[in-house]
């Protein structure tokens, strides 16, 4: 009767403990990567913000109270990126900690705001990653070697990483490592890897450029020589053509800044994003 007392006691537990597994809040899918490569399987991991969605702008639905309620950590990007999070942390009425993953880093400024997107330099990414370990470890110390072991394998992938995009940008005369974009998020990049993303003249990212707009970005490309323009917000092929026609400036493809594709797009992982811009930056300037 002991024994199968045991036994049946053995199969209640199994299932309890899979339950146990720490529940992480990331705030948006970038550091949900982060959290999921040190974390694998002994996480419930919950991204508020998705593929393809922009933190900036997310408007948080009633489901992510609970999810917050229910987390043992919530783990943050800071440096004002998440304006709409500590409302909805204190909603929630839930008792996690939160954790600011990029703690250590040196900040720079964006307007006279800190800039949020520490993750565009790999060295950042890699203090993300030890920022996450170390949380995760001390909620959790029973899995902690398991946390360190897997952030330790995790960042010998972005070393790696991190020579690739080195070695990609030494093949790329300096004279032509820059480009004009609509995009504001790559000012870690730019200070890391010497590729100056610069800014076109009176145009906002929020609407189309109009023909005026067009006219006075080539006559930026022609006084300051820049090799590659990455506009995302043209819709319309005959202004990028006249753009190329009359400047012989090649025009990119989309960069990918402040969140992570679905798994079809180019982008699910964050080494998929760094290598897919690297690859549409040195394809745009190597020439």
């Amino acid at each position: 009767m002991r024994f199968i007392l045991f036994c049946a006691l053995l199969l209640v537990t199994s299932p309890l403990e899979a339950a146990e597994r720490l529940n992480v809040v990331a705030s948006f899918s970038i550091l949900g990567d982060f959290v999921r490569n040190v974390g694998g399987d002994r996480i419930n991991l919950t991204t508020l913000v998705g593929p393809d969605s922009d933190v900036h702008v997310y408007t948080p639905a009633p489901a992510d109270a609970k999810r917050i309620a229910a987390a043992k950590l919530v783990i943050v990007n800071g440096l004002g990126l998440e304006g709409w999070l500590p409302r909805l942390v204190q909603s929630s009425g839930s008792k996690a900690q939160v954790v600011t993953a990029s703690t250590g880093i040196a900040p720079l400024k964006l307007g006279s705001a800190a800039d949020p997107h520490a993750w565009q330099s790999i060295p950042n990414a890699r203090i993300y990653v030890t920022d996450i370990a170390n949380a995760l470890a001390a909620a959790a110390p029973d899995d902690a070697e398991f946390f360190r072991d897997q952030a330790r394998s995790y960042l010998e992938k972005l070393e790696t990483l991190d020579r690739e995009v080195r070695e990609a940008i030494a093949k790329i005369p300096p004279e032509r490592r820059k480009v004009i974009s609509t995009h504001d998020a790559f000012g870690y990049f730019s200070a890391e890897y010497g590729i100056q993303f610069i800014a076109p003249l009176g145009v906002s990212t929020e609407t189309e450029p109009s023909a005026r707009d067009i006219a006075a970005i080539i006559g930026q490309i022609k006084a300051q020589k820049i090799p590659a323009v990455f506009l995302e917000n043209i819709t319309d092929d005959r202004l990028i053509r006249r753009i190329a026609a009359e400047t012989g400036a090649r025009v990119g493809g989309t960069l990918i800044s402040d969140g992570l594709t679905g798994e079809k797009g180019p982008a699910p992982t964050y080494i998929d994003m760094v290598r897919h811009n690297i690859k549409a930056l040195t394809s745009a300037l190597d020439h």
